[in-house]
């Protein structure tokens, strides 16, 4: 339990690191920083192949056809539909949905998964998701501000909704089928894991930068706003150098970290640890501008802390 925690945490700190990367290069088009990420993922898997050539010969063709509807799913995908919830409805709406997704794969695992994990009994979960729920609206109170002041058009808005509903559903399926073939293979390398799904978000993402490039000469300003220097833009070595880190830290060492949480932990419980990563973009966010967060967010912060604390005190119960 404590080693699961541990690498969910880690995992946490690492896909935090993905929520200042627009920050850090404003001017870069979310196209480029998601396609840039998942190409510079799969060129750091290629070496990191050589140290695990023994347990990924030992993947069957389901297993990489697995991989590959993870990384489509869970990487691609979901980045899709977020960005495109983003751009309909603005920030706050996919905000305040997709801070949905610890309670919401807590609810799906607990039931979905409660013959392999064991059940937690509601009564004694509900208070844990309520505590995390409280602390994402807190956390979240200036765009819930934005949403009551009922500012842009009401059918973007919807549109957007939708799409972050979307997003949502892509990154609940996401943690629970990973860890469905993580407990069904207790003897496999979760780092080889990893790996195999850095082996296979590559070619996805040079297909997808190649077809960013082709609507870019088609129509520009489409997707890659007018006058920014395809591909890396007015700042190369920043661009790569940020996404060489982003796919080394955040794409592979953070699936190895949650794959390790994975195998370790409850699907339910660990779907809650998933907090780490609000919690480290915030630290990571407030670091970046060099403030102090509000009270609202500090007391939000604890919240979830406490709701994490309550659901770790949980002991599974076993059906028969």
């Amino acid at each position: 339990m404590l080693s699961g925690v541990l690498f969910a945490l880690a995992a946490g700190l690492m896909w935090g690191l993905v929520f200042v990367a627009p920050v850090m290069l404003p001017n870069c088009p979310p196209a480029l920083l998601t396609t840039g990420r998942y190409l510079a993922f799969g060129l750091i898997a290629l070496p990191l192949a050589l140290m695990d050539r023994r347990a990924l010969r030992e993947l069957t063709p389901a297993d990489w056809w697995e991989a590959a509807k993870l990384s489509a799913i869970g990487n691609f995908l979901y980045y899709l539909t977020l960005s495109a919830a983003i751009q309909r409805a603005g920030a706050p709406l996919p905000t305040m949905i997709i801070g949905t997704l610890p309670v919401v794969i807590a609810v799906c695992a607990n039931h979905r998964n409660r013959m392999r994990d064991g059940h937690l009994p509601w009564a004694k979960l509900a208070p844990s998701l309520a505590l995390i729920a409280a602390g994402l609206a807190l956390v979240n109170r200036d765009e819930l501000a934005h949403l009551q002041a009922g500012n842009g058009d009401l059918r973007r808005y919807a549109e957007g909704a939708l799409l972050a509903i979307a997003a949502v559903a892509c990154w609940t399926w996401y943690p629970i089928r990973n860890a469905d073939w993580l407990r069904a293979h207790a003897d496999r390398s979760p780092r080889a894991w990893a790996t195999a799904q850095g082996l296979v978000t590559g070619p996805m993402a040079l297909v997808g930068l190649l077809a960013v490039g082709a609507v870019h000469l088609a129509a520009p300003g489409t997707l890659v706003p007018s006058g920014y220097a395809f591909p890396l833009g007015a700042q190369p070595l920043a661009f790569v150098g940020l996404m060489l880190a982003i796919g080394l830290l955040s794409s592979w060492l953070g699936t190895l970290c949650w794959n390790e949480a994975s195998q370790r932990l409850p699907t339910s419980l660990s779907g809650q640890l998933i907090v780490f990563e609000t919690l480290a973009a915030l630290a990571y966010a407030f670091a970046w501008n060099q403030r102090m967060p509000p009270p609202a967010t500090i007391a939000g912060v604890l919240l979830l802390i406490a709701g994490v604390m309550w659901a770790l005190r949980i002991k599974p119960v076993k059906q028969v």
